[in-house]
């Protein structure tokens, strides 16, 4: 009885640094944000009422989430293949191109959007080989606007796809996709009915990370998207660093945490339910 009550102040022991870094560098200072946000310039919730009551904010709203469906779609669309392809590849080949995909994740995240401005560009190397081809005969306009800002950040967002997918592919046995084949599945079916369930984890925990990174995403949609198309990040920014409006700022940040920790709280109570199933 002695050890058992020494090895829990033990635990919890070596779980108080974490929890007083948690407590300063995360809690302290959201509440500093609400308090900002409901105090200047002056008491009260009229911050939240004209960010959530004005057509200009409730349009960055949109297309805030608009462009993170869409690049979380169009991320598990792209990542699925790629990580059932390196998952039945051989190894050798499969290291390779895991490298490949760890080197991106490495690179600089303002080289990588730099790289892409200057591929999108009217006279980058996508328009000049679209008109080469003869597909098109004017530029298309990639750049400010979101289409930009939806390629760019689904290039950024593939690893963190692809690798919670990989990891659940991995340990998804083969013998299961044999044997759906033996009952009579057709590669469709067994897609459908036996891979995709198997692989609801790996898709559940990589599209939730994508779109909540996609919500608060800045240097991507600040270069290829312009000011036409501002995003929640950029708004925020711009409240507390252009028109040091602490009060707004801290507003469109609280409501951008609400629903981050909303959508985590949406996943596991999906998760518990398919678990007590």
């Amino acid at each position: 009885m002695f050890s058992a009550a020494r090895r829990r102040g033990s635990g919890l022991g070596f779980a108080l640094p974490a929890t007083v870094l948690l407590i300063a560098f995360f809690v302290v200072p959201v509440a500093a944000l609400l308090a900002r946000s409901i105090t200047e310039p002056e008491p009260g919730w009229q911050n939240y009422q004209a960010l959530l009551g004005s057509t200009t904010y409730l349009r960055i709203f949109f297309n805030t989430f608009f462009v993170a469906g869409v690049v979380t779609l169009v991320t598990v669309l792209i990542a699925f293949p790629v990580a059932w392809a390196l998952a039945i590849m051989p190894r050798r080949w499969a290291g390779v191109i895991f490298a490949i995909i760890l080197l991106s994740m490495w690179t600089n995240l303002l080289a990588r959007t730099y790289a892409w401005m200057v591929l999108l560009q009217q006279t980058g190397l996508i328009n000049r080989t679209l008109q080469a081809l003869g597909l098109i005969d004017q530029p298309l306009q990639l750049t400010n606007n979101l289409v930009g800002v939806t390629i760019g950040m689904t290039y950024i967002m593939l690893p963190f796809m692809i690798l919670p997918l990989l990891g659940v592919i991995r340990k998804i046995d083969p013998a299961i996709l044999q044997a759906a084949a033996l009952c009579g599945a057709t590669k469709g079916q067994a897609l459908r009915r036996v891979l995709l369930p198997l692989a609801a984890p790996g898709l559940a925990s990589g599209g939730l990370m994508v779109f909540v990174m996609s919500l608060g995403y800045f240097v991507t949609p600040s270069l290829l998207g312009g000011t036409a198309n501002m995003m929640l990040a950029e708004l925020i920014a711009q409240q507390v660093q252009s028109l040091v409006n602490w009060g707004m700022g801290g507003a469109a940040a609280f409501v951008l945490l609400v629903v981050t920790l909303g959508l985590y709280a949406v996943q596991l109570r999906f998760f518990e339910r398919q678990e007590a199933r």
